[in-house]
């Protein structure tokens, strides 16, 4: 036969699996306790007529425990559902526990009032928009961020980003003036000058270019000695004299080369014979280059 006072000493000071112990004081951790303090009334073990309220899904239910049914676990406790009213729970409570104590009867209120008020405050928090946080474990994110990096690295997400950059600028894609880093800048300016010389070197044309300049002016002069003919004597000599302080400036900067150059021979130049002739035929003037 159950004796509440027998289970009340042993589990208050011996064990009880639902004690725990705080520097606030001594708390009991069974569902069906109505206050959560472990103490002689408030405990559902070492009571056999107890009565609680328990919610389930937001649904109230009284739960009822009599000592008739101490020997049938499976039926121990009656269940009655409460309705939403705050009012008409209170007037079930009533209802089924005319005959029971009255300590245990506002205690039963009290907790329908707690959770009622609960039951609200939950409400308006589900109607408002809060972030929702969520844990994942170190492994986890050490292993992504491993995975991240190995992407990167062969994909090669800097160079693609930027000739894909450089071909919208270049198609107009991107209109008005854009703040580059000044490095960048110098490097696709110079690519660019790189690209025009290439292209200007193969679009470049064969030129023949005439040699051997020092013969274009021998040629000159005796074209100059056979329109002399037809020159004055005093011309002819200033002309003689100018050709002649030509021919040794040649002939100095020839000794020149010669001398910067010991092994190479020297070149003989070939002598041009004037003639000039005077009006009257008589006499004629012979002068060598």
């Amino acid at each position: 036969m159950q004796h509440d006072e027998v289970i009340w000493q042993v589990i208050r000071h011996k064990h009880c699996s639902f004690m725990s112990k705080i520097s606030t004081g001594i708390f009991c951790r069974n569902p069906y306790n109505v206050t959560g303090i472990c103490n002689r009334s408030s405990c559902p073990l070492a009571n056999s007529r107890y009565a609680t309220i328990r919610d389930h899904d937001g649904v109230f239910y009284l739960y009822m425990k009599t000592i008739e049914r101490a020997h049938k676990p499976n039926d121990l406790w009656e269940r009655v559902k409460l309705p939403r009213n705050y009012e008409k729970a209170l007037e079930v409570i009533d209802k089924h526990l005319m005959y029971w104590p009255k300590l245990l009867v506002h205690k039963i209120k009290q907790r329908l009032t707690k959770m009622t008020q609960m039951r609200i405050r939950m409400r308006k928090l589900a109607l408002k928009t809060r972030e929702k946080i969520m844990t994942t474990p170190r492994k986890e994110k050490k292993r992504e961020a491993r995975r991240e990096e190995k992407a990167e690295k062969a994909a090669v997400l800097d160079k693609t980003i930027e000739k894909e950059l450089l071909a919208r600028l270049e198609n107009g894609i991107y209109d008005g003036i854009y703040n580059l880093p000044f490095n960048k800048f110098i490097e696709t300016l110079d690519t660019d000058e790189l690209q025009a010389e290439d292209e200007n070197e193969e679009e470049s044309e064969v030129e023949y270019v005439e040699g051997n300049f020092e013969l274009e002016e021998e040629d000159d002069i005796e074209d100059m000695g056979m329109k002399n003919d037809h020159i004055s004597n005093d011309e002819v000599a200033d002309d003689d004299d100018e050709e002649e302080e030509v021919n040794a400036v040649k002939v100095r900067r020839r000794s020149k080369s010669e001398k910067d150059e010991p092994g190479k021979k020297l070149k003989k130049k070939p002598r041009i014979h004037v003639e000039v002739e005077h009006e009257n035929g008589a006499e004629r003037q012979k002068a060598t280059f």
